[in-house]
């Protein structure tokens, strides 16, 4: 292990599976004490056996953060377990495009309660002690990175609600920068392209849909956003990365 994340502690929502996975798995190694938040408790309790048996320790918590209380319970949980929180890093997510006539509602909900009001509400819950770890750790800075997508960026016939949720975390994500900055709590926003994970089948269609708006290409890894969120979150003090865009190289 490296010794840069030695003794922070590290909420991933989202660690079930794909980029929230990654991240989890990475920040560990790199010494972190590691919550794995998400709503699949084998999954969870897995991924936790796999990071005790490299030496890391993990903390799965299983939670349904479009609940406030629940995203509560989270921090809650954290904080009695490890007396601190360092780094949040809000993975989870949900991607259910498709012709806007034909799309029920409860998916349109379902992408505003996952994509939003979970990232809200684990956020608001988890600032306080956020302020506290960038005045009394080591460190001396505590970090948010926030997923969103390139669909945050610029919407599609659609894809209008997903691409909805994701501007506005993009949004979020620098009001919330500017509102920390000077209290050390940096805000990073990351934007990925196509990426190999489970977020293209959610929907049957998904992947067919964008290769008739791209063309095939050769996808981004878990890993490539695991690896740039250590980038992020191992930066020196004095350095806030605040937006990240990552695209396939074949993705125009």
């Amino acid at each position: 292990m490296t010794e840069n994340l030695q003794k922070t502690v590290a909420i991933v929502t989202g660690a079930s599976s794909g980029i929230g996975r990654a991240i989890a798995k990475n920040l560990a190694a790199a010494g972190s004490n590691v919550v794995l938040v998400a709503r699949r408790k084998q999954r969870l309790n897995d991924l936790a056996t796999e990071i005790e048996k490299a030496n890391g320790q993990a903390l799965p918590v299983v939670a349904d953060l479009t609940s406030n209380d629940e995203a509560i319970r989270v921090v809650n949980e954290t904080i009695e377990k490890f007396g601190t929180l360092d780094i949040l890093v809000n993975a989870a997510g949900v991607m259910l495009n498709g012709d806007s006539i034909e799309t029920p509602v409860k998916d349109w909900d379902a992408m505003v309660n996952i994509n939003l009001r979970g990232l809200m509400y684990l956020t608001k819950a988890a600032l306080p002690h956020l302020k506290e770890s960038a005045e009394k750790s080591d460190r001396k800075v505590s970090d948010v990175v926030n997923i969103s997508s390139v669909a945050g960026r610029f919407a599609a016939s659609q894809v209008a609600i997903y691409s909805a949720t994701k501007f506005a975390v993009t949004a979020a994500t620098e009001a919330w920068r500017q509102e920390y900055t000077r209290q050390h709590v940096r805000f990073t926003v990351i934007e990925p392209g196509k990426t190999a994970t489970e977020l293209f089948d959610h929907r049957v269609g998904e992947n067919e849909a964008f290769e008739k708006m791209f063309g095939k290409v050769e996808e981004l890894q878990a890993d490539d956003i695991a690896n740039t969120v250590h980038f992020i979150v191992t930066s020196p003090r004095r350095m806030a990365i605040n937006e990240v865009v990552i695209r396939p190289t074949d993705q125009a």
